[in-house]
């Protein structure tokens, strides 16, 4: 039986469709971008939108002339985000927090992974104690077609490493956390703070590290303990160690996935969550909101994430990573990197340098 609209259900009908079709609109739409066509006509409604902006983000300055500094800077960023969302297709930028930052002042903050490039060898060499296979999962085979382990209970929330260079620290963390679970059924959320005071041997804290050395540190000095023990600040601090007081999570060591090898990653990760390392220097991952990356970037590691799964949408195959930048970034703190681009070390070097710790039940 059909029933008739009234002119109000017709208002409301019409008015959520227009709607549902903006939202639709990536590029366009005010709501996923942060801004509209209408919010770049002129220097007036620019200034506009960067005082929403502001109290969306609850940003303050010292100064007049430091505001209108930032200002200057927000317009620049705002234009490359518009031009770029003209031309790209499978991927949209967004105003996020981030905004105010010239592109190298955001570098230098949020990106904190320190690797010699010509020593990568030596530096993957596996310190797991039990050394009969280099690579767990080598006899793996009729991958799923896809895999998400925040669906599985094995990835704790996005977390915010802020203005600290920390990164290196809450990629072996999330990996930490997810073979945890796996083996004891238990998610519980531990310290990257710990790592950051007191691994120290060939780590930096804030000023950069590597998860391979994160892992051997966690194995030989009896586990990390639990978040709430050991709470972020967000800066390097003195090592605070009580562990005859709390629990501590322990792994056994950890393996390297071989390098520049894209189905060797994925067969790891069908097992569990991994700790990886890209070139998240291009400007398009300072505003990254949605859609499947696929821009430009090199492959000169400098941020550790963790990849948390993988799938495919519209013939596309990607990688879920998680971010420790927030969770108003990106896919609510997520990425998702497009996979199978036809070279091996994968989108923004990610195939080149992946690791997971082990842990016995």
């Amino acid at each position: 039986m059909k029933m008739a609209l009234s002119s109000s259900s017709k208002s409301v009908f019409i008015a959520f469709s227009i709607s549902l079709f903006a939202y639709s609109s990536l590029a366009k739409d005010f709501s996923i971008v942060g801004y509209s066509p209408d919010d770049l006509a002129s220097n007036d409604r620019l200034f506009d939108l960067f005082e929403k902006w502001l109290s969306k983000f609850e940003k303050a300055y010292e100064s007049l002339e430091e505001k209108l500094e930032r200002f200057e800077i927000f317009k620049d960023n705002l234009l490359h985000i518009d031009e770029t969302n003209k031309k790209v297709e499978n991927y949209w930028l967004g105003l996020n927090e981030f905004a105010d930052l010239t592109h190298e002042e955001f570098k230098k903050m949020y990106l904190g992974l320190k690797i010699d490039q010509n020593d990568l060898s030596r530096i993957r060499e596996s310190h797991d104690d039990d050394q009969e296979d280099e690579f767990t999962y080598e006899n793996v085979a009729d991958l799923p077609k896809s895999v998400d382990w925040r669906k599985k209970g094995a990835v704790t929330p996005v977390k915010n490493q802020g203005s600290c260079g920390s990164c290196w620290a809450f990629s072996t963390v999330a990996a930490v956390e997810g073979i945890n679970q796996i083996v004891t059924g238990n998610l519980t959320s531990l310290s990257e703070q710990e790592l950051i005071d007191c691994d120290k041997t060939f780590n930096n804290g804030c000023n950069g590290g590597l998860m391979d050395y994160a892992f051997a540190y966690i194995a030989s000095n009896g586990g990390l303990h639990k978040e709430e023990d050991y709470p972020y600040i967000m800066e390097e601090s003195t090592c605070e160690l009580k562990k005859e007081e709390s629990e501590t999570v322990t792994i056994s060591g950890y393996r390297d996935v071989p390098q520049n090898n894209e189905q060797s990653l994925l067969k790891a990760l069908v097992n569990q969550p991994l700790s990886v390392a890209i070139d998240a220097s291009g400007r398009d991952f300072q505003f990254y909101s949605g859609g499947v990356f696929d821009g430009h970037c090199g492959t000169s590691l400098d941020h550790g994430v963790a990849a948390v799964g993988y799938g495919s949408t519209k013939g596309s195959n990607y990688i879920i990573v998680k971010n420790s930048w927030g969770p108003k970034w990106g896919e609510k703190g997520y990425i998702r990197m497009k996979m199978k681009t036809g070279k091996p070390e994968g989108l923004c070097g990610i195939n080149k340098m992946a690791s997971y710790p082990t842990k016995k039940k």
